[in-house]
């Protein structure tokens, strides 16, 4: 009897597991997790450097402080007694089009200025102004740019950095670029933030929008497990939590030797 259904991800045999056909033994000590997480989305070993960008994909959005709705939802049910997975669970279901959404958000925005380009035969700077402008008479919003803590998010500047160095600045990279001096010429400054790079720099990459939250839910899991172990360590049950009036009590800064 043929099997029902068929996976291309993983093969499990007695005594062997592949992912997208390596060795997982052969790739644990030599890939690293932001390698690995593009080998099982993307089905192949990136390069050294976009194995070097996926990594600081990741590290990027790793934690954002105590503020974030995952980190909020987490900490709440965690208060409740719930248990160390129930408690990520509910930080992890709190990523939505709103939260960790702009990432993909923004690259289907950037799709849409690319096309425009193409369509209209302009250039970038040209295609996002009327982009931003049609946007504007519908009332939609540009994800991906500004924030509400940083005016320039430090995150930003190195992922991009790192995304020239491996090559992977396509279209949407340019677009994004042009989105942001769209804001500036507006004399509304709205810089590229974290999502609007990650969101541009996956594209260009090649991922396809609907995993990129996906991406954001993988870099957030550490955090929200050190969240919520904090939360069940030091806080008492059932607080209330004030999302803004904490003080931040761990180590000052420090620098990698």
């Amino acid at each position: 009897m043929p099997d029902a259904w068929e996976t291309k991800i993983t093969q499990i045999r007695p005594n062997e597991v592949r992912v997208r056909g390596y060795d997982i033994a052969e790739l644990m000590g030599r890939v690293s997790f932001g390698a690995a997480v593009y080998l099982i989305l993307m089905g192949e070993l990136p390069d050294e450097k976009t194995g070097r960008l996926m990594d600081a994909i990741v590290v990027s959005s790793i934690d954002h402080g105590a503020t974030p709705p995952s980190c909020l939802a987490a900490r709440t049910v965690a208060s409740t007694g719930a248990g160390l997975s129930q408690s990520v669970a509910a930080g992890i279901m709190s990523i939505n089009r709103h939260h960790g959404g702009a990432i993909e958000n923004c690259a289907r925005q950037l799709k849409e200025v690319i096309n425009r380009k193409h369509a209209m035969g302009i250039g970038f700077d040209e295609a996002a102004k009327v982009e931003l402008d049609e946007m504007k008479s519908r009332g939609a919003r540009m994800s991906g740019f500004g924030h509400r803590v940083h005016t320039a998010d430090p995150r930003t500047a190195r992922l991009l950095e790192l995304a020239d160095e491996a090559g992977a600045c396509g279209e949407h990279v340019a677009a994004a670029r042009a989105v942001e001096k769209a804001f500036a010429d507006k004399g509304k400054p709205l810089p590229i933030n974290v999502d609007g790079a990650i969101g541009a720099i996956l594209a260009d990459l090649g991922f396809s929008p609907e995993v990129m939250n996906g991406v954001f839910m993988i870099a957030r899991v550490p955090g929200l497990v050190a969240h919520v172990s904090e939360e069940q360590a030091i806080q008492k049950p059932m607080r209330k939590i004030d999302p803004v009036n904490h003080t931040y009590t761990g180590p000052g800064p420090r620098t990698i030797a």
